[in-house]
């Protein structure tokens, strides 16, 4: 995504003046205004003064360093990115200036189409964040026009949709965390599908389900007789997505090895295959995606500190479905339909007790395990309606437990969601704001929802 279509400020603090101008030079050539600071001070008098989109500072320098700058920077201008310069003998200070909230960094001598990817990777997260401050306090839209597999109208699920259409169209790296099972792919898939990457390879790896070795060549490629069976040459996934998106799953299993060559071509966006000496540019849009709490891996020394910061430019958390319980019917729907399709069956409705169990339990493996219970259901199921009957017994006994009970008799989804949201608006006394977010939608929703019973 070009960030030429309009001026954008620059700011650029170094000591140096030649470097300076240099980089100004190249600056108004990608269409940008460029403004020189000549020193940290120098730097926060003029953003306390005025704002702009970017900055790009040194750290080292005579009379306030990069450390010292940045922190009164991100005072006076939280939402600002700041890419920071430095030598190699500096790259620890850079990257504790990262672990603070500067956006990246660039060891110099500086590769320029780096510089001006890292910019536009810049200018694209700080768009993101202004449209969430600009969306905070309003009402979710209910939908959006969005290429997407994500189902559900829910709260949580409205504003995921809203937070793909933001970052969808740029180039920034994103990091999508949520519980197994939640559907993270769905939503790296819904990025690749709605960015100007789409009419490339979107290309998935499981990072846990390969060794170390396996890995890097899966990710790098090798060349023929790098190890024993490799018979010819082989391109990695790097390669194979070069232009598009690569999908790293599960992120937070790749060993402190391997995550150093991963921030090679983060940082480089360069790679040799497994035995070889070429050196190999790709143009790569990374998404990764984890279970794990990877500040705390961290913490534990399980993941790289540089790592973590370069892939949490923008942070996607995926619900779990016991937050979502609302969106539980209409998953149920739509597998029900897959299914019934799938198996040749045929499925007239559902029972009550059926429904009721569903959305009542409280899905630990997420909407995978809602899957595959529906899945179990179609096939096991007697006749034309799908009952409790053929549901994983842990749904059952889970039900057993609560001593919920309801007459089982066939009804339609659209039956049992009518019902489901008057029993909710008898709870909250009418309370229509309060039932809405029981039942994981938005108030306008549930009054559509209303509007349409009413009708019939």
């Amino acid at each position: 995504m070009s960030s030429k279509n309009k001026e954008i400020d620059i700011l650029v603090v170094d000591d140096e003046q030649v470097h300076r101008y240099m980089l100004c030079s190249m600056f108004k050539e990608w269409g940008y205004h460029c403004v020189e600071a000549d020193d940290g001070d120098t730097a926060v008098k003029v953003i306390e003064k005025r704002d702009f989109d970017a900055v790009l500072m040194d750290v080292k320098m005579a009379r306030m360093s990069g450390l010292e700058a940045f922190s009164q920077i991100s005072k006076i201008r939280p939402a600002l990115p700041v890419i920071i310069m430095t030598a190699y003998s500096s790259v620890d200070d850079a990257v504790e200036l990262m672990k603070k909230g500067a956006h990246d960094y660039l060891t110099k001598p500086l590769d320029f189409d780096r510089l001006k990817l890292t910019l536009e990777r810049a200018l694209d997260h700080r768009r993101v964040q202004e449209k969430k401050q600009q969306r905070q306090g309003e009402q979710p839209q209910d939908s959006y026009a969005l290429k997407t597999s994500i189902i559900g109208n829910s709260s949580q699920i409205t504003e995921l949709l809203e937070m793909i259409s933001y970052v969808a169209p740029t180039e920034a790296t994103v990091l999508i965390t949520g519980e197994s099972g939640t559907g993270k792919e769905l939503v790296a898939e819904s990025l690749h599908e709605n960015s100007e990457r789409s009419a490339k390879p979107f290309v998935k790896v499981n990072c846990a389900a390969l060794a170390e070795s396996l890995l890097e060549s899966e990710l790098f490629g090798h060349e023929k007789g790098a190890f024993t069976g490799a018979e010819k040459r082989r391109e990695g996934t790097f390669v194979q997505a070069d232009g598009g998106t690569l999908f790293l799953d599960e992120i937070g299993e790749t060993t402190t090895a391997m995550q150093v060559k991963l921030l090679r071509v983060l940082q480089e966006g360069e790679l040799q295959r497994v035995g070889g000496e070429q050196t190999i540019s790709v143009d790569v849009r990374i998404i990764a995606a984890t279970n794990r709490d990877l500040e705390k891996e961290v913490e534990n020394g399980n993941f790289r500190e540089d790592l973590y910061y370069r892939l949490n430019v923008v942070t996607l958390e995926v619900p779990p479905l016991r937050e979502r319980q609302g969106d539980v019917e209409l998953l149920v729907d739509f597998f029900v339909k897959r299914f019934a399709e799938k198996n040749r069956r045929t499925v007239d409705s559902i029972t009550s007790d059926c429904l009721r169990q569903l959305t009542s339990y409280h899905w630990p493996g997420n909407v995978r395990e809602l899957e595959n219970a529906i899945e179990r259901g179609v096939i096991l199921m007697r006749g034309e309606h799908l009952t409790e009957k053929s549901l994983p017994l842990q749904v059952q006994k889970h039900f057993e437990k609560s001593g919920e009970q309801m007459p089982s008799r066939p009804a339609t989804l659209q039956e049992a969601e009518k019902e489901l949201i008057k029993q909710t608006l008898k709870e909250t006394e009418g309370n229509k704001s309060e039932a809405a977010r029981r039942l994981g939608i938005t108030r306008k929703t549930l009054l559509n929802k209303l509007q349409r019973y009413e009708q019939q």
